[in-house]
């Protein structure tokens, strides 16, 4: 039985964590944090775990980390980083959902994140979390930065058109993203407001958000070019929708004349045949967000609306593909199990 240990348990990205955990067959949640809800049953706070979660929340000073198998961190960005080296010094795995380990130029986390890189030794090491795209090495990391939930999309997108060279135009890609409230984590903000966020949608971040360094480097590395190379660039633009969970991502990629002569939704099938939670649908097909609410499926439609314009549409959970889900999914690997253990629950209609 892996031994899990979780800090942070109080937001949606750590409930996510205990709901997928608690039906776990071969993980065992130990301890999980909260400074401020220390001492609260975890199932005062979330009902829904009543009878599946039997924790209290405990300091991060009591809840002796460094006796657990594997660490999340379901916390805000800085914190995974402050503790990494005691842990894995222990032995204990670390997964971390925000940000500290999945830029690799540690000038560029600084920028996007205002903070400085507390130990650029293990950023070097930690391994990028997506497994349909990083499966062996995940296998054998220690460390492991999870993708943001848009990057996830926007990357299982793109990847089949620029994993075989010359299909599109990768200097000028488009991704047109939308999500969720939840997105923005569990915190009072004025934008997340029922009033402000019902009944309205709209762009934020265009100037630039810190997913697009992220996005941009992952999908160089998936062409094979260098880091910071223009010959693969995409403009992100994120949006909210009025919806509490899910991500819906429109991409735009110009093809060349080899791409206009190729079969994507063969390109796609055959790309994703063997992945368990990428389902290429048939050609045509328009995925709703509410077709992978709350499970770890992306759906994926590829169109070409203009003899030299491939679109994609993509679909996911943001709380659980995009964040607790695919962190399970690491797990597994981690420890040798099949991917998808844990993780096969149906999604949730209506």
């Amino acid at each position: 039985m892996i031994k899990v240990g979780i800090v942070g348990g109080t937001g949606y990205t750590g409930v996510e964590l205990l709901r997928l955990l608690a039906q776990h067959p071969e993980a065992q949640v130990v301890a999980i944090t909260s400074r401020k809800e220390a001492g609260m049953p975890v199932a005062d706070m979330y009902p829904s775990l009543r009878g599946r979660v039997d924790l209290a929340f405990v300091t991060p000073d009591e809840a002796r980390l460094t006796e657990c198998d594997v660490v999340f961190f379901a916390t805000p960005h800085g914190v995974a980083m402050s503790q990494a080296r005691e842990l894995l010094a222990a032995g204990v795995k670390l997964i971390d959902l925000a940000a500290d380990f999945r830029l690799k130029d540690v000038s560029e986390f600084e920028r996007w994140y205002g903070m400085p890189h507390a130990c650029p030794d293990i950023l070097a090491e930690a391994v990028y979390g997506l497994p349909e795209l990083n499966r062996e090495a995940i296998r054998r990391a220690r460390v492991i930065g999870n993708p943001g939930c848009y990057p996830t999309s926007v990357q299982l997108g793109f990847a089949p058109l620029l994993r075989t060279p010359g299909l599109v135009d990768a200097a000028h890609l488009i991704a047109n993203c939308a999500s969720g409230v939840s997105g923005a984590g569990r915190k009072a903000e004025v934008h997340t407001l029922l009033a402000e966020a019902s009944d309205n949608f709209k762009a934020y971040g265009v100037k630039g958000h810190r997913h697009g360094p992220e996005i941009n480097q992952q999908l160089r590395q998936i062409a094979g070019v260098p880091a910071g190379s223009p010959e693969v660039n995409c403009l992100f633009v994120p949006h909210l929708i009025p919806a509490i969970r899910g991500i819906h991502s429109t991409l735009y990629a110009r093809l060349t004349p080899q791409g206009q002569a190729a079969d994507l939704q063969g390109l796609f099938e055959e790309f994703y045949r063997n992945e368990p939670f990428v389902d290429v649908m048939p050609p045509g097909s328009a995925p709703e967000t509410r077709s992978v609410r709350a499970s770890n499926f992306v759906r994926i439609a590829v169109h070409k609306p203009m003899p030299d314009l491939a679109m994609v549409l993509v679909v996911e959970d943001n709380l659980t593909k995009g964040a607790s889900g695919q962190a399970v999914q690491c797990m597994n690997l981690m420890f040798g199990l099949e991917e998808t253990v844990g993780l096969l629950q149906v999604p949730v209609l209506p």
